[in-house]
Order: C-alpha cells, then sequence, then structure tokens
C-alpha cells in the first residue's frame, strides 16, 4: 500500500500511466505491473492512474478500482500515487472515488461533468465539493474539458474555499490561464501542467509538476527537463524541448492514446489494444514517432533502461 501524501509532496513529474488492455480489451493485470514498474524505475516522481491517458473515460468503477489497486501493489512509500476519475455524474464520480478511497490514494484527479452542458458556478463548486466530502481524498481539479472549462477566477476560489480542493491540473494549451494561475497562487495551492507542447515553459513558469501524456510517453526525457530547470541550466531543457515536441506533434492525434501507446511500446512497455472505437497507429504515424523516439535516445543521458 502505497504512503498517503501531504499536498505540498505532490510535485515534479506525475505521468498519467496508459492502461495495457488484452484483445478483449479487458485489463492486462500483467502488462499493467510492467508498465508501472517501467515508469518507476526511470525515476518519475509519482504515478495517475485512470487519467485520460490511461483511458479513464472508459472504465467502469469496478476496472479502476481494480487498476488502482493493482498498480497501489507496485508502489513504496516514497512516491504518491492519484487516481484519475472521469465521470458525468456527481453521483458516479462519488462511486469512483469511494471504489479507490482504501487504496491508499494521495489524491484524485477528478473533471467537471463532461457531456455537453456547461455548469453554473455554484454547482461546479458543489460537485466537487460532494465529491470530496463522500470520499475524504484531496482533489486536483482536471481543468480539461473544452466546454466546462472553468477560469482561473472560479479555480483560484474553489481553491480558497474548498478544503477539499488542493488544485489544479491546467491542460489544453492555454499556457495564458496556467500563468494566470501560478501568478494568483496562494499558500499551499498546487498547480500542475499539462499542456503537452509546452512543458518547458510551464516549468520554467513554475508549476508545481507535470501530469501529461507526454509524461507517459516519455517519462526519462520529461524527468531530464525537469531536473534541467530546477538546476537554471535553460540551454539544456530548450534543447530537449525541442525533441520533445517532434515527439509531441508525431502523437498528437485523435487516436494519441493509441500513439501514445506506440510510443511506450518501443521502449520495451507492453501496452496491448486501445478499446474500440479508437483506431491504432497508422504506419505513417508508426514512422514519425519511431524517429522521434531515436532522436530523443539519441540523447547520452536518455537510453532506454
Amino acid at each position: 500500500m502505497p504512503k498517503i501524501f501531504p499536498p505540498n509532496e505532490i510535485a515534479g513529474i506525475l505521468p498519467p500511466l496508459i492502461t495495457p488492455l488484452a484483445e478483449d480489451e479487458s485489463i492486462d493485470v500483467a502488462a499493467l505491473r510492467q508498465a508501472a514498474r517501467f515508469m518507476l524505475r526511470q525515476g518519475v516522481h509519482g504515478l495517475v492512474v485512470g487519467g485520460s491517458s490511461g483511458e479513464g473515460f472508459n472504465l467502469r468503477t469496478d476496472e479502476l478500482r481494480r487498476l488502482t489497486a493493482t498498480v497501489a501493489e507496485e508502489m513504496d512509500d516514497t512516491r504518491p500515487l492519484i487516481a484519475g476519475v472521469i465521470a458525468n455524474s456527481t453521483r458516479d464520480a462519488i462511486e469512483n472515488a469511494k471504489a479507490v478511497a482504501d487504496l491508499g490514494v494521495s489524491a484524485l484527479q477528478l473533471t467537471p461533468v463532461h457531456y455537453i452542458y456547461k455548469t453554473d458556478e455554484e454547482e461546479m463548486i458543489r460537485h466537487f465539493r460532494e465529491v470530496y466530502d463522500a470520499a475524504g481524498i484531496p482533489i486536483i481539479v482536471y481543468n480539461v474539458v473544452p466546454w466546462n472549462y472553468i477560469n482561473p477566477k472560479l479555480l483560484q476560489r474553489m481553491m480558497r474555499e474548498e478544503p477539499g480542493i488542493i488544485g489544479v491540473k491546467q491542460s489544453a494549451g492555454d499556457l495564458k490561464m496556467l500563468a494566470d494561475l501560478l501568478n494568483d497562487e496562494e499558500p499551499g495551492q498546487r498547480i500542475y501542467a499539462a499542456i503537452d507542447a509546452l512543458l518547458y515553459p510551464s516549468m520554467a513558469l513554475g508549476a508545481h509538476g507535470i501530469i501529461s501524456m507526454l509524461a507517459s510517453a516519455a517519462p526519462k526525457a520529461c524527468l531530464e527537463m525537469w531536473h534541467a530547470v530546477q538546476r537554471g541550466d535553460h540551454r539544456r531543457a530548450l534543447a530537449l524541448h525541442r525533441k520533445m515536441l517532434r515527439l509531441w506533434n508525431a502523437i498528437f492525434a485523435d487516436n494519441r492514446i493509441a500513439t501514445a501507446k506506440y510510443a511506450l511500446a518501443l521502449q520495451g512497455v507492453p501496452v496491448g489494444v486501445c478499446r474500440r472505437p479508437t483506431p491504432p497507429a497508422t504506419p505513417a504515424q508508426q514512422a514519425a514517432i519511431r524517429a522521434a523516439i531515436e532522436a530523443l535516445q539519441e540523447e547520452p543521458t536518455l537510453a532506454v533502461a
């Protein structure tokens, strides 16, 4: 069982783990263990399960619990485990949160509801409050749903007024929103970045951590970039950014769960299939990803473990 970490210790490179699936689209537990061990060997600062990269939007409650429990068994007391909850109602979010509450999870990565409608401010706050009250697990708001986006002012209010909300994972391409969140952050708040094309500037702006698909596809390079920024070596970080942007451009597509899985497969990680209707990586995508991974592996400190 992993140790429960306080919010101020949930930081650094926190990859959202892919979910290996067998041909019948069930969770491949043996492959999942291998994928978790691979990430931990790279030296990542923690793991996220059930996120977008892990097809969390496709998981039943019992599958999320099994996924979380399996990865929890691979963790030790040196790194936190975060569970993703992607649900389309408060009721379902509570069900999923309660299902993982006894598994040593340090935080939930919880989305707003995501089907068509935009929630007003009071109902948005109530949604997150009720999930926290039901499960008792600190919440990182996963700000990713385009038509139910939460603006910085409301996010700051939520973190300030709701004790269960400890931070925000700012996703999509809005570096300005991330900058505003960091500029106005208050003591104890945690601002994480998931702007894959702009991880280097996100780190340079002072993001407390990275929870992104690119961190899942290239964890060692993300770690190297993180450490370079922390020590002020921006020349090194910029050089890595350029190569990692090439990889992200190769991965980024409507089937990017499959393309990210392919990038990991090239590094020896068992990934399995994606749940339909997500198609596999095309030959052209595979070629571009292979070239980008090879370019990263030419870096002297980034040889595949």
